[in-house]
């Protein structure tokens, strides 16, 4: 079949025909698929592919091209096309040097993404969320995130710069392909974290760039890996700020305290490179001694103080005032100010010291104690009034209690402490200084005698004697009066009265209304005073039953009243005024005995209150 050929000159136009069909059959171009292609010419912008098919196929110059570079083709070359379509309208192949370098890249990239291997790329571009990325002819995303191990402002030098990139995820059916250039400097980065880390030692000093600076600390970078310098490693003294220590940029010599084998992680010292100002400090600092510091901080709970530089003392809120308590500390010093504290404690092992300020001032307590004995009178303004008592403003600014029981003899406390209001100017007496506790105590109606006990003890007031009351209140069980001669009050019951049942009420009476009365008893013990009308109608009966005759010897009881009340009017002589008295004292016995036995069971549930009643004082006498 070869001879026939070569022994045509010139085919005929049919033999012609007959060999491009059988020249286009043996080539078997498929659309769809890379051909090769031979570079025919070079017309401006465009190269002229023949792919050997009836015509040529154009393709932009650019197609040829990588980003940042220029193209380098050349007439003759040969070249890997992508077939789109064999003839278009205007009778030529449809190629394209761009499709056909992302079928050969989208081939390598997965073999190689199946391998975990790592590709160059060219980023070229940025996108919402990150950039694009060139992979020799396939375009992949570069998340923002994905970029740099640290977020990074400025990404120009990184554009347009083959680099390194580890395939994160590949769709073929999308068309999608994710990269990452932080994992690549991540293990980069752990192979020399582990050779650096082999070098190095706990204890060795180095030299190193302050990379950053936080609230905690520094970055210090030791040449390919980062150690921490902590920003209480900074200093032995208080450090608020790294900025205080060290700047960006500073070259600085630092000890390594801590190497983390499994996190590589490096803890870095400056203030190991120095001498430990807290060795011996028990002996530069001994207890009771006085020292001159700045206050460096304040807080809710107390105030450092520096006593030389990297050694510092807290005086604690309880300790900075006799008087003030309860208060800021930042209302009694101020930081940077120079004070004057005492050592009260040294524990060099928790590395702490407690300070106290209020013992290098006078103590107003002892003061108060020592110039004050009991029973001094002093002087003073109400400062505050509470339900218990008033408290009184002393000299140096503290205060003592008068006690509610301690405000008047007669009055409760309750109607007492109404008579007092704050800022009033009161005179009082010292019942008991404690300087121990900061307790005084003080007395307001210790400034007069006390009523009771000096009619209790004299022959002025006991068991019989006539009184004259004035009522104070009514009410329901009986009548309030006061002894006018003596100054005590005293509660007369309903049933003492009247004699006739029928007067026993204590309506019939009014305030302010003078009736006489007689003793029935005078208790020391509770203050007491207990008087009873009724036996003084008794004692009157008697006294003139036994002067003007009996009620048997055919005279009435008025008959007999009434020359009594006569001869009243003419006078008595002193033997008849004790005879009076004693039968007032029968009059009350004979009172006592008529209620004695139904006071008997009284007396019984009497006991008991008086019982719980001193129970329950103790209680609160305990409490208090």
């Amino acid at each position: 079949m070869t001879e026939p050929q070569t022994s045509i000159s010139q085919p005929s136009h049919d033999e012609f025909a007959a060999l491009l069909e059988e020249s286009l059959s043996g080539a078997a171009l498929q659309e769809g698929s890379v051909v090769k292609g031979t570079v025919a010419s070079i017309e401006k912008d465009v190269a002229v592919i023949d792919v050997g098919l009836k015509t040529e196929g154009r393709i932009p110059l650019k197609e040829f091209s990588l980003p940042g570079r220029p193209s380098e083709l050349s007439v003759g070359d040969e070249v890997d096309v992508y077939l789109e379509r064999v003839e278009n309208s205007a009778g030529e192949a449809v190629l394209s040097r761009e499709k056909a370098r992302r079928e050969e890249s989208w081939v390598r990239l997965e073999e190689k993404y199946k391998a975990n291997e790592k590709v160059e790329g060219v980023i070229f571009n940025r996108v919402k969320g990150g950039f694009t990325v060139d992979l020799d002819g396939a375009v992949a995303f570069l998340p923002g995130s994905q970029v740099d191990i640290r977020p990074i402002r400025d990404v120009g030098p990184l554009m347009n710069t083959p680099q390194p990139f580890q395939i994160l995820k590949m769709d073929r059916r999308r068309g999608n392909i994710v990269v990452s250039r932080r994992s690549v400097l991540e293990e980069t980065r752990a192979e020399k974290r582990s050779e650096i880390v082999a070098r190095l030692e706990e204890g060795q000093v180095i030299d190193g760039v302050v990379k950053n600076i936080t609230d905690y600390g520094a970055f210090i970078d030791l040449g390919g890996i980062d150690g921490l310098l902590h920003v209480t490693d900074m200093a032995w003294r208080r450090v608020n700020h790294p900025s205080e220590i060290v700047n960006v940029g500073d070259t600085v010599k630092v000890q390594i305290i801590r190497i983390n084998s499994e996190t590589q992680r490096i803890s870095l010292g400056i203030k190991q490179l120095e001498s430990d100002p807290w060795e011996g400090i028990a002996a530069k600092y001994p207890v009771d001694a006085r020292f001159n510091g700045t206050v460096t901080n304040i807080t809710d709970y107390g105030a450092f103080v520096e006593l030389e530089p990297g050694v510092e003392g807290l005086i604690h809120v309880s300790e900075m005032s006799w008087t003030k308590k309860n208060i800021h500390p930042g209302k009694i010093i101020s930081t940077s100010q120079e004070v004057e504290v005492q050592v009260l404690e040294v524990d060099p092992d928790k590395r702490r010291i407690s300070l106290g300020l209020k013992q290098t001032q006078e103590n107003p307590w002892v003061a108060f104690a020592g110039s004050h004995e009991a029973g001094a009178v002093i002087e003073g303004d109400v400062r505050n009034i509470t339900e218990f008592g008033l408290f009184v403003g002393l000299d140096g600014g503290i205060d003592g209690m008068v006690h509610l029981s301690d405000l008047d003899w007669s009055k409760s406390g309750e109607d007492a402490l109404k008579e007092f209001k704050k800022g009033d100017t009161v005179k009082a007496v010292v019942l008991e200084a404690d300087s121990d506790k900061e307790r005084i105590s003080l007395g307001i109606k210790q400034l007069t005698p006390d009523p009771f006990e000096g009619a209790a003890t004299s022959d002025k007031l006991k068991k019989g004697m006539r009184v004259t009351c004035e009522v104070t209140a009514v009410k329901d069980n009986g009548i309030e009066a006061k002894l006018l001669d003596h100054d005590l009050t005293t509660f007369i019951r309903r049933s003492d009265l009247s004699r006739d049942r029928s007067e026993q009420r204590p309506d019939r009476f009014g305030v302010g209304e003078k009736f006489d009365a007689v003793v029935t008893q005078v208790d020391a013990k509770t203050r007491k005073i207990s008087a009873s009308i009724k036996a003084l109608e008794i004692a009157e009966e008697k006294e003139a039953v036994a002067q003007y005759g009996s009620t048997d010897s055919g005279a009435s009881l008025g008959d007999i009243l009434g020359a009594a009340l006569n001869k009243a009017k003419g006078g008595e002589d002193e033997d008849e005024d004790e005879d009076e008295e004693g039968e007032t004292v029968e009059a009350v016995e004979a009172v006592e005995a008529e209620e004695e036995p139904a006071a008997k069971p009284k007396r019984k549930r009497a006991a008991k209150s008086k019982t719980d009643d001193e129970t329950a004082g103790t209680e609160a006498s305990s409490d208090e």
